[in-house]
């Protein structure tokens, strides 16, 4: 029989939805005011005023750095981006049995083998130096194994990193080929900067909760990219954009989009779990969108403000606006980068913010263990006779 003496277990809402779970001191989302901020800065003002590079010390760090401690981190993370041989010669393999799931789900077994194959070792067992070193490294080649995967996946072979790139001109020059051109380069290191980190969201708790059981940074970081792959999570830029093109041309826009909701359909990139407000990333790639301008834009546009008033007409009382999903795919298609590689590029981003949390998870010994309430048949029942 169920102990009298044992005290029930706290009710909470459901998806643990607003519980405090943790002190942090590497950010925060604070949804009704539109706001969000990395350590003690805004999010929006660091994509705006700062390099990739610094913001990831930044995170790591606990600081900014000063421009001779940018230049060495920028050098020390760019002679991190190459393979081990043992990896790099199972890419192929791992790109053609998961060629139909696409590069993030490759990413999985490929982050794994590195931990193995460069001996990462428990959290538990080392030092904060020792554990920002392996977070480093496993940082600098998400990268390169997702722009490798994809290339396997398309029949190419995989582009050497470049050490005098900074990263996300990397990035792109792993995925295309060639040097990007200034412009793209810098709008896609605004996104990637605004996406570092975002709160306690799904991947960035399993992350945390791996790490509270001491394990090494590769695990933590597989678990993250597991949650990330959801499409309720990181999945959603590319469905945004197939909005636009299931959408079509601006005449159809008021009869699709009350048809779908009206039928119970969530529109993908709009509303958010956390914002009651316009979600700042959004704002942020508006605006490079905009500065590229073209048809793709002008449409994107039109197609928000039609969305958020029949959402207003259909749904009173609830804010529902454009989330970071909506530009994002309207900024990566503008500068080049195939669809399949929307959410990766997500990723190549979100690693950062990720390790940042597993490190300072592993400074506290304490395992996550929450408690489950019991809703099935009342037991000790006897078991059926055979």
């Amino acid at each position: 029989m169920h102990s009298t003496s044992e005290a029930a277990p706290p009710a909470v809402p459901r998806g643990l939805a607003g519980v405090v779970v943790t002190d942090t001191g590497i950010g925060d989302v604070r949804g009704r005011e539109g706001f969000y901020h990395y350590r003690q800065y805004s999010a929006v003002e660091l994509a705006t005023t700062r390099g990739f590079e610094d913001v990831w010390h930044l995170m790591f760090h606990g600081r900014l750095p000063d421009p001779s401690e940018s230049a060495a981190f920028a050098a020390h993370t760019a002679s991190l981006r190459r393979l081990p041989d043992d990896v790099r010669a199972a890419l192929p393999a791992i790109a053609r049995a998961g060629a139909a799931s696409g590069p993030l789900a490759g990413l999985r077994t490929a982050l794994s083998l590195f931990g193995a194959a460069t001996g990462m070792r428990p959290v538990y067992d080392l030092d904060a130096e020792a554990r920002r070193a392996d977070a480093l490294a496993a940082c600098a080649v998400v990268p390169t194994l997702l722009t490798a995967l994809h290339r396997l996946g398309q029949g190419l072979e995989p582009v050497e990193p470049r050490e005098d790139l900074p990263y996300p001109a990397n990035y792109l020059h792993m995925l295309t080929g060639s040097e990007p051109e200034p412009a793209r380069a810098r709008a896609i290191e605004r996104y990637l900067i605004s996406t570092v980190d975002h709160g306690f969201n799904a991947s960035t708790f399993t992350g945390r909760v791996i790490a509270s059981t001491g394990a090494d940074v590769a695990a933590c970081l597989t678990g993250a990219v597991g949650a990330l792959s959801g499409p309720l999570h990181g999945g959603a830029p590319s469905r945004a954009l197939d909005t636009l093109d299931a959408i079509g041309t601006p005449d159809r826009i008021r009869p699709w989009i009350t048809e779908k909701v009206l039928g119970g359909t969530r529109i993908m990139g709009f509303g958010h779990p956390v914002y009651r407000t316009e979600d700042p990333r959004s704002r942020l790639l508006r605006e490079i969108a905009e500065s590229f301008g073209g048809p793709l834009t002008e449409f994107a546009v039109q197609v928000e403000k039609e969305v958020v008033a029949i959402l207003a007409e259909l749904k009173p009382g609830r804010e529902l606006h454009t989330n970071v999903e909506f530009y994002a795919g309207v900024v990566m298609e503008l500068c080049g980068l195939p669809r399949q590689m929307f959410t990766p590029t997500f990723c190549a981003a979100r690693v950062i913010g990720w390790s940042a949390n597993i490190l300072e998870q592993s400074a506290d010994s304490k395992i996550i263990r929450p408690a489950a309430r019991y809703v099935g048949p009342p037991p000790p029942q006897p078991v059926p006779a055979v």
